[in-house]
């Protein structure tokens, strides 16, 4: 079993940085002090080494340094130093002389500088580790941007390649439908306009009204033939060629009708509108409220502003009311309403 992966993480390389300083400190005292001193000299060493490096850059440095608070900084890590250059030197003697054999040895001021004065170039290498850390933390995640970059065409190219092929085999399917079946054959070429819609349109910030249009006709014409009930839909269009909108924005209101609107007893008769009329584009649908399918919980909070997700406001309309948010700020109406058994549903929203 390996006990590093391929690829280290910032905290295993940090790992074999203090086990080498730990191996090299143990070999370097081994042949004067002996097993039992050098193996104990090396682990308070490194202890305290580690002590001054993490001290630093994980406290000081951005608590004190980073804030600006550089009399404190300096403050702060002189005494550090001198607490921890004093720490060292009494553990280190107290443990020479309760394991040597030679004559105890005190402490004098002199020790207690060359402790303290050791510590101050362990903090100066501080520096270099922290510089080192953050290289190392900025190439992993250089290189997981990378990863993900890839992984993210390569989606996009399968996400391409995918739907095209239905496209093909739908149009395959078309013509071989086109003799035999013709009515069979115009509804698998409006799903392929459909299907087309979502992959090449719905992305787009903004799609012409025409070819929004044109989607909400073929969905029209799938769902009369799902729905087998008599539908009237009357679709009065007035725009110009040239206007621009958000796609997928009046999908929700005919998505309703035939969700909750359509009477399974009888006949059904839906109007929508769209004009575009002094920069401003009107939508409006209008259908027989379906009591068995309780239509008019979309309808209970009428006005801009009041919908809300769950069995009280639709998701539908919930989520259309923050992406208008989002698109117009307060530029913007929409609005439910019953009137004489009917629901009806209005939007009105700048065309830039």
């Amino acid at each position: 079993m390996k006990l590093i992966k391929a690829e280290p993480t910032v905290r295993q390389l940090e790992l074999l940085v203090w086990a080498a300083v730990f191996v090299t400190i143990f070999f370097t005292l081994l042949p004067e002090e002996g097993l039992l001193l050098a193996l104990s000299f090396a682990v308070i060493n490194t202890f305290f080494y580690a002590l001054i490096i993490y001290g630093n850059i994980s406290v000081l440095y951005p608590r004190l340094y980073m804030p600006g608070r550089l009399a404190a900084y300096i403050v702060s890590a002189g005494v550090m130093l001198m607490a921890i250059g004093a720490s060292r030197c009494y553990v280190i003697l107290f443990v020479h002389n309760a394991i040597s054999h030679d004559q105890p040895e005190e402490v004098t001021f002199q020790r207690l500088l060359n402790f303290v004065t050791a510590g101050v170039l362990i903090f100066v290498l501080s520096f270099v580790f922290r510089i080192a850390r953050a290289y190392f933390t900025i190439k992993k995640q250089s290189e997981q941007m990378l990863l993900q970059k890839s992984e993210a065409e390569l989606s996009l190219l399968k996400s391409q390649v995918q739907p095209h092929f239905l496209f093909n085999t739908l149009n395959n399917i078309n013509y071989v439908l086109h003799r035999e079946a013709p009515q069979s054959a115009i509804l698998i070429e409006r799903l392929a306009d459909i299907m087309r819609y979502f992959v090449d349109e719905s992305p787009k910030n903004k799609v012409s009204i025409a070819t929004e249009v044109s989607f909400l006709e073929n969905y029209i014409e799938l769902e009369r033939i799902r729905i087998r009930y008599k539908t009237e839909v009357s679709f009065t269009k007035r725009y110009h060629e040239g206007g621009l909108m958000p796609p997928m924005l009046l999908m929700t209101f005919v998505e309703n009708i035939f969700k909750h609107g359509i009477n399974k007893s009888g006949a059904n008769s839906i109007k929508i509108s769209l004009i575009q009329q002094d920069g401003y584009l009107h939508f409006e649908t209008t259908n027989a409220i379906n009591r068995q399918d309780k239509v008019g919980k979309d309808a209970d909070r009428a006005g801009k502003g009041h919908f809300a997700p769950g069995k009280d406001g639709g998701f539908g309309l919930y989520n259309l009311e923050k992406r208008l948010a989002l698109l117009y700020n307060a530029e913007f109406y929409l609005n439910t309403r019953e009137s004489e058994g009917l629901f009806i549903a209005e939007l009105k929203i700048p065309l830039s």
